[in-house]
């Protein structure tokens, strides 16, 4: 790679010698070249160093104590060129050994994903990143400044924007996962674990937005925070919450929930609220909910306020104190260790100034769905067991969805967790539970999903659910198999191309200092999203592993999607935890990325990486899917359309059935468009997951002749560009025109037709939500009852889901091919919304 001497690169590091060298002999001692070089590359280790010195010296036939100039950069070169990133600089720069602003241009725009890119941004970059100073005033990027900008920030694989508050935060609080924590007081298992304040601090830290404070009779009148199980080291009540009050905005502005455990006596439960109301002051949200409302407030509207969830006294009576029933967590556990499970639970005595403190989250005892249904108000929000919540989930799927449309459930962890290891919270957002809490004391990959999940939204606490567990009217069960109506499916492309830097796992002592690392993949999402994949094992290299593979996963709800990228040694005894990154899919960057890794603790292990590619296509491929759209599925040998159901109620089923054509045109038209590009794409020798950009650059080099002169003319018929042959062509471009000539005639029947058939679905549509009222009525009538009417219900909520269209549809992309393939090969914006839908 570094025949000549001339290299800017060659140059760039004598200058590094030269200044280095003080005596200015051209020689330095071996120490001093070390610490140079790992100054200039921090990761690599120093006997790795020293023995790459004396491999080049005993190559020469020299062993000395001194380095030459020659010497140093020659082990600096081959020392710090990853092959994998210098193979990359060279296909980029078309077989040169630098990088110009245009090349870097391309790579940004047609790789990485990045819009309205400059050649004035390409600049900046070189001047930031390019270590020699030739470089930076010449304007091109050799490899060692390409190494460093791809490791750099500006190349994570976590999208910067979702750094910031990114979703709609004025929805009720019952649309939104909240990050939440069980038995905060504890640093350590729920059995022997002492209260300590480090717990509070901690999860408020991490935009923790739901915390416990189990408080007790303490000593003189004061009120203590205490591990019920293990009484040692109780916490005073009043130093708590004035560490929550310091504390409850640090990391986000919005609405921090207190679940309050009330084991105190009337006399101290009063002083409890004394202290609030003095501490949290107008934080404190004790509103009384409006009965003219149907839903919480929003999160937006609960901004810097604190909310106290617990037991309250029946609106009813005008007394000061009265009896509630206790079925908090802990008395729970109590009914199930005790012999008789089924008594009813224990009453408690409340005082009427800690009752007024509670207002949006009063809690309640779940009997059933029906009766929450009938009866329950929206500020009423119920606690599950997780045992409770898995049964329910199990048996009732699409119930648990619509319940936590309107209403906040919590789930907190087994009695049998006395290690206080976590559950998977995955299992319960998929039904749409808002508060899932965690032992924050206990790391691991349920902790990693946690940890991972509230990263997205600017790591508020706050994460909208996806819009099918929102809609009033709508169908989703978490325990679909496969498609779900009105979502778009993704593909989820992953090349794992290398790791740096890999530690030796901690504690590992049975193979010295040697790893033998491998990578798993997870998806972790609805049942039919979740799986996992492996890469081979590469045996004896933890500095710098080629792995070289990729995969690909089949995403049916990318918006519940997360992918855990773990690195393991493989070991005959077991295979050892190396490192974890965790993250949502909605929060990919796509390209050429560097993931850094995590301890399993969850500390970000400074150096250590994996160098990956990352693409999400629709199912045929070309280009990022347009979010929450139409649901349809390519086979692989035939095309299935998504299918209306029957109600059993004619007058609504007269209406669905005539969208069934025009779904079976939008879903002909979408796979017809999509097919057509994947063609082009083949033809030019670009996979499917290529941008258009890339596709379109391709075809324009391969129509040019030897001599530069086009070999097709662009001509525009009806504002639609074709490409005509000028003369006789080869075999092989006619093949490449003929499917580039059936990309325009596709996009072109999906331009013209495409307003007509959504306006068909769109009134079909509001047709049967005409109706949504009278289905009760309308069920009756036709002697529907009990389940037959349920199932009447649910088919009409899962028919209205399929023809709910993607927002921004119409008129969104109906622009002639012309214009918006120029657009795409001006500014390599992908393809607008109606031809990725």
């Amino acid at each position: 790679m570094e025949n000549s001497h001339n290299t800017p690169r060659f140059a760039w590091l004598k200058a590094v010698f030269e200044a280095a060298d003080v005596d200015g002999n051209g020689i330095m001692l071996e120490d001093t070249a070390v610490e140079l070089i790992k100054k200039l590359n921090p990761t690599l280790k120093e006997s790795k160093i020293r023995l790459k010195f004396k491999e080049i010296q005993k190559s020469k036939e020299k062993l000395t104590t001194r380095v030459t100039k020659e010497e140093f950069c020659e082990a600096f070169s081959e020392l710090c060129t990853r092959p994998e990133v210098y193979f990359l600089l060279v296909q980029i720069s078309k077989n040169k050994e630098y990088l110009d602003a245009n090349d870097l241009m391309l790579f940004l725009e047609a790789e990485q994903g990045v819009t309205h890119i400059t050649e004035e941004m390409c600049l900046d970059i070189i001047r930031r990143y390019e270590l020699s100073e030739e470089g930076r005033l010449k304007g091109f990027l050799a490899i060692d400044g390409f190494t460093q900008y791809l490791l750099s920030s500006e190349c994570d694989i976590f999208d910067p924007e979702h750094k910031k508050i990114v979703q709609d935060m004025t929805q009720p609080l019952s649309h939104y996962y909240i990050n939440a924590s069980h038995n905060t007081y504890l640093i350590e298992d729920q059995l022997r674990g002492p209260a300590d304040i480090n717990g509070y601090v901690r999860a408020l830290k991490m935009s923790c937005r739901s915390i416990e404070l189990d408080v007790c009779d303490g000593p003189d009148n004061e009120p203590i925070i205490c591990n019920r199980n293990n009484m040692t080291s109780p916490l005073a009540f009043r130093n708590v919450i004035e560490v929550i009050n310091k504390l409850a905005f640090f990391a986000s502005e919005y609405p921090l929930i207190l679940c309050l455990g009330n084991h105190c006596s009337v006399q101290q439960q009063k002083v409890v609220v004394q202290h609030m109301k003095r501490i949290f002051g107008n934080k404190l949200y004790t509103e009384a909910p409006l009965s003219s409302e149907a839903y919480l407030p929003s999160p937006e509207k609960l901004k810097m306020k604190i909310i106290v969830k617990g037991k309250k006294l029946p609106c009813n009576q005008d007394v000061l104190e009265g009896e509630v029933t206790d079925e908090d967590e802990e008395a729970e556990i109590s009914r199930r260790l005790s012999e008789d499970f089924s008594r009813e639970p224990k009453l408690i005595w409340l005082c009427k100034e800690l009752s007024d403190l509670v207002s949006l989250c009063k809690s309640i005892q779940y009997k059933d769905f029906e009766t929450s249904m009938k009866s329950q108000n929206y500020w009423e929000m119920c606690s599950f067991s997780e045992a409770e919540a898995s049964r329910i989930a199990n048996e009732y799927p699409e119930d648990f969805v619509n319940y936590n449309k309107r209403f906040l459930s919590r789930v907190y962890p087994s009695a049998m967790r006395i290690d206080s290891s976590n559950l998977n919270p995955q299992d319960f957002w998929n039904c749409g539970c808002q508060i899932v809490a965690m032992n924050y004391q206990t790391p691991g990959p349920m902790m990693d999903l946690h940890t991972g999940w509230f990263l997205q939204n600017g790591g508020c606490g706050y994460v909208l659910r996806p819009s099918v567990m929102r809609d009033e009217v709508s169908y989703f069960s978490a325990n679909t198999k496969g498609i779900v109506p009105g979502v778009s499916p993704q593909v989820l492309h992953v090349k794992i191309i290398s790791g740096q830097n890999f530690p030796k796992p901690k504690g590992a002592c049975a193979k010295g200092d040697v790893i033998d690392p491998y990578v798993c993949i997870e998806i972790h999402g609805i049942p039919a999203d979740c799986t996992e994949q492996r890469t081979k094992t590469v045996q004896q290299n933890s500095d710098n592993p080629i792995f070289d593979e990729s995969f690909e996963f089949q995403i049916n709800l990318p918006e519940l999607a997360m992918i855990r990228f773990v690195v393991l040694d493989d070991d005959y005894i077991g295979d050892e935890f190396i490192g974890q990154y965790t993250i949502p899919l909605e929060c990919l960057q796509p390209g050429y990325r560097h993931i850094p890794l995590r301890s399993f603790v969850g500390d970000i292990m400074e150096h250590v990486t994996l160098f990956v590619h990352i693409a999400i296509t629709n199912r045929s491929g070309g280009g990022k899917a347009q979010k929450r759209s139409l649901s349809v599925r390519i086979g692989k040998k035939a095309r299935e359309y998504t299918m209306l159901r029957n109600t059993g109620l004619k007058v609504i089923d007269d209406i669905f059935k005539l969208a069934v054509h025009p779904l079976r045109e939008a879903t002909d038209m979408r796979e017809n468009m999509q097919n057509a590009m994947v063609s082009v794409k083949e033809l030019c020798g670009l996979p499917p997951i290529a941008s258009l950009k890339q596709c379109i650059l391709t075809l324009s080099s391969r129509l040019v002749s030897s001599d530069n002169a086009p070999s097709v003319a662009l001509c525009m018929k009806d504002t639609f560009p074709y490409l005509e042959p000028l003369g006789a062509v080869p075999d092989v471009q006619k093949k490449v025109l003929a499917a580039y000539d059936l990309m325009i005639q596709e996009s072109r029947v999906l331009i013209e037709t495409a307003d007509t058939t959504h306006d068909k679905i769109v009134q079909c549509q509001k047709a049967g939500m005409e109706f949504h009222e009278e289905l009760h009525n309308l069920g009756t009538k036709e002697g529907l009852k009990g389940r037959k009417l349920s199932k009447a219900i649910e088919s009409f909520a899962w028919n209205i889901t399929v023809l709910k269209v993607t927002e921004g549809w119409k008129g969104s992309a109906c622009l002639p091919v012309g214009t918006w393939l120029l657009i795409c090969t001006a500014a390599g914006a992908g393809v607008p919304c109606k031809v990725s839908c």
